[in-house]
């Protein structure tokens, strides 16, 4: 994706063109963007049919869970943050949690330095019926619907049961994806079965039929979540996971509990920002980098400029620096929120950027790692509901574990976890991951005025900061500022996008980073902006997932153009 020197406006002269790869949709009745086509056809038909943003979200990530297998399904977690018509909020915090047979040691770590750190023999927190933490997906899924939305759960269900049934064409994406994983999956007779060919990947194209998994979903519709969490699906699955050394219980099913909380807000040039308070540390994060920001003249520095990228690094630095010392599961750690996004703060850790050379932030525990597949949706409807949602399964398909005769892929959430003892995020029975994931909704006069995220692990929270800026310092349209070149460093080696010019990477270099150019940061973002005198919204999906915006516009025919014999 190639970046050019923008001409024109006298205050776009310090920033790249930024050449996209998609186009974005508009349309005044509502708006679906994830990252599959079909993921954003499931959603769209839920208002088509009279449904709000919210019955479009579940709908989507039912249809994104047979088409996008390896980033999401019920067996995940995420956060959910929903504006509702009234401008109130709720963010759900669906993350899963340890079982209660977990304990801080029960994995045999690699080393204590980084960057083996995170790193246990065999793979167990990683591959395996070992890695599965308790999910909150489908609970999530089924509460937010009955809570906010206005269909019924069989009604949002039906588009996925039909993609798993009948099947749905394999993408590049997709294809690649099986491909990558095919050796992992292989040891897995049930993800064998579901996904390879001979143990190969579907080429692109071939059709994809996911029956066991259809019948799964044909048994939620039926009856609700209690399936799975007290039922006959989660007895099966548990059955399978203790067979074969895991850990769950049917008492970790039954116990475990969504939490909706209300979110952080925070201010960023006369906007307001809304995002997810911990055990997600992103919108933390988030928040307190754009406090750093605030403090500079980010437009005048341009984007993807030396000075421009080197501040951006500069404040991930000090984002997880505080990340690792202090963030940890709500219920267990007490975290200084309120301090860490502060005004003061932020005015105290400006003092430690010198924008002449690399510094090194206050350091906290060890860095870790978050995988970065996980998926990501906007949905808008025409009365101002929103609902902006991150979920996962971790890794690539998980633990690639698909438990027989469900179509089931289990996730690989324990592998989030600190495997040292004695840590925020180590493991202790019952407890909840740290995230970073961070669904951002923004407001101009309290209407929206932006949403978006971002799958990407740890690259999560640092990707939305730049879209945020790229919209708001840098003035990009939506597609441009979710395809525009990212950066990220978690205060070790700093990744830059191969679109960041040559000549950039090099100044940074010499003002002391350790540069290395990847080909991508983060994943698929996508969002919605929101023209509050139009009515209009745009949605935008970038180049690095296959997402696809979809919108409907139109309307009731006018009063009197119906068809019908006149009198004479």
């Amino acid at each position: 994706m190639p970046c050019e020197p923008r001409t024109g406006r006298q205050e776009d002269r310090n920033r790249m063109r930024i050449v996209t790869h998609k186009q974005p949709a508009t349309a005044t009745r509502g708006m679906v963007v994830t990252n599959h086509p079909l993921g954003s056809a499931a959603g769209i038909e839920m208002l088509a049919m009279g449904g709000n943003a919210v019955d479009a979200a579940i709908a989507s990530l039912f249809a994104l869970s047979v088409v996008e297998p390896a980033m999401v399904g019920p067996f995940g977690a995420g956060f959910m943050n929903i504006r509702l018509r009234d401008g109130t909020y709720a963010v759900v915090d669906n993350y899963s949690v340890a079982p209660s047979g977990a304990a801080p040691d029960m994995y045999r770590t690699v080393s204590d330095a980084w960057p083996d750190y995170m790193e246990v023999e065999g793979h167990e927190n990683r591959i395996g019926y070992r890695a599965v933490s308790v999910p909150g997906n489908l609970k999530a899924w089924c509460e937010a619907l009955a809570a906010w939305g206005t269909l019924d759960l069989g009604t949002v269900m039906r588009p996925a049961i039909g993609y798993a049934q009948f099947g749905f064409p394999v993408t590049r994406f997709l294809s690649d994806t099986i491909d990558a994983n095919a050796e992992a999956l292989g040891r897995f007779p049930g993800s064998a079965r579901m996904l390879l060919r001979n143990g190969r990947a579907p080429a692109p194209g071939e059709r994809l039929v996911r029956s066991e998994y259809a019948e799964s979903l044909k048994a939620i519709a039926a009856y609700g979540p209690s399936v799975l969490y007290d039922g006959p699906l989660g007895q099966a699955i548990v059955d399978d996971i203790r067979k074969n050394g895991g850990l769950i219980t049917m008492d970790d099913l039954r116990a475990y509990r969504t939490s909706t909380r209300p979110p952080l807000r925070g201010a960023y040039r006369g906007l307001s920002v809304i995002v997810p308070p911990p055990a997600s540390s992103g919108g933390t994060h988030v928040l307190q980098m754009l406090n750093l920001l605030t403090g500079f003249d980010v437009r005048g520095m341009g984007f993807g400029t030396v000075d421009g990228i080197h501040l951006l690094a500069e404040c991930m630095d000090v984002a997880f620096a505080d990340r690792f010392k202090y963030m940890g599961d709500p219920a267990t750690v007490a975290m200084p929120i309120e301090w860490l996004t502060s005004a003061g703060y932020a005015e105290e850790r400006r003092r430690d950027i010198r924008m002449e050379r690399a510094s090194q932030m206050a350091a906290g525990v060890q860095r870790t790692r978050e995988s970065s597949n996980t998926t990501h949706l906007t949905t808008a409807d025409s009365l101002g509901n929103v609902a902006c949602v991150t979920q996962t399964i971790n890794e690539a398909f998980g633990s690639r574990v698909t438990v027989p005769g469900t179509g089931m892929l289990l996730n690989n959430n324990m592998q989030m976890f600190d495997p040292h003892p004695g840590h925020p995020n180590s493991i202790a029975p019952g407890r909840r991951q740290t995230s970073s994931m961070c669904p951002t909704i923004l407001e101009r006069n309290n209407r929206p005025f932006l949403a978006l995220g971002t799958p990407g692990g740890l690259r999560i929270f640092p990707s939305v900061l730049q879209a945020i800026v790229n919209v708001v310092d840098h003035g990009m349209t939506l597609q441009e500022a979710v395809e525009a070149p990212r950066v990220w460093t978690q205060g070790q080696a700093l990744e830059v996008e191969e679109a960041i010019p040559v000549a950039v990477r090099e100044g940074l270099v010499a003002r002391g980073h350790e540069v290395v150019p990847v080909l991508r940061v983060a994943g698929g973002m996508n969002g919605i902006t929101f023209d509050s005198e139009t009515g209009v919204m745009t949605g935008a999906a970038c180049w690095r997932a296959d997402g696809a915006p979809i919108g409907i516009s139109g309307g009731d025919a006018r009063p009197g153009a119906h068809f019908g014999m006149s009198a004479r």
